[in-house]
């Protein structure tokens, strides 16, 4: 009779398990049942803490997200570029950390609050530096969102470029485009968040480096 007690399920414990499973199965192969077998009970037991497939997903983007956080390097000196840098560059590596990971991230919902105290501190490092509330939001989102792009093109699959290059002969730039798209990465990231970065400065701040009005012209809800 084995006698060996095993840790208590929860939901943390089971959103671990899953994050473990998903370098190994890819989110498509990664079910309940796969789950439930690797932490050697049954199905309906995860049920009790998950009521579907999204719930867990969303524990384990807050379970990402909090071991993002304890790993963070933020200094309350940064300037607002700095934490920007900083904040998406951790973004992408603890995406890369997890393979599908940044198709985990999009479009869950954190199960707690945790990520509201990095959120007030980089809110007000924003408008302490001259950004009004609705432009600290406009550009914390924006350079979110283009991280979380960015992984989830960096995670998807990749063509054969002497392929594509084939296919292409009639188009030589767009041919020739392909070795720029699917290839260092590292780097492309880096000098498209700088765009992103001082585009920010350029439309909120001009070039006196003061807060300013946002301009106004079309509306995009």
């Amino acid at each position: 009779m084995n006698t060996e007690r095993r840790a208590p399920l929860d939901r943390r414990r089971v959103a671990a398990t899953a994050l473990e499973l998903l370098n190994e199965t890819g989110l498509h192969g990664l079910t309940l049942r796969a789950i439930a077998k690797e932490l050697d009970v049954k199905a309906p037991a995860l049920y009790w803490h998950f009521k579907d497939k999204q719930a867990l997903l969303d524990e384990m983007a807050t379970e990402m997200y909090r071991r993002m956080v304890a790993g963070a390097d933020l200094d309350p000196a940064d300037t607002w570029q700095e934490r920007l840098l900083k904040s998406n560059r951790g973004l992408r590596t603890a995406l890369l950390g997890y393979r599908d990971g940044a198709k985990v991230f999009s479009g869950s919902s954190f199960t707690g609050i945790e990520h509201a105290e990095q959120m007030e501190d980089n809110l007000h490092l924003f408008t302490t530096a001259g950004f009004t509330l609705s432009q600290a939001v406009r550009a914390t989102t924006t350079t979110y969102a283009y991280t979380l792009g960015f992984v989830t093109e960096e995670q998807g699959p990749k063509p054969d470029l002497d392929g594509r290059t084939h296919l292409l002969t009639d188009f030589p730039l767009s041919a020739a485009a392909g070795k720029e798209i699917f290839a260092n990465y590292e780097g492309h990231f880096e000098e498209g968040l700088q765009l992103v970065i001082a585009g920010v400065e350029v439309t909120y701040l001009g070039a006196r480096g003061t807060a300013r009005s946002t301009p106004t012209g079309p509306r995009f809800e």
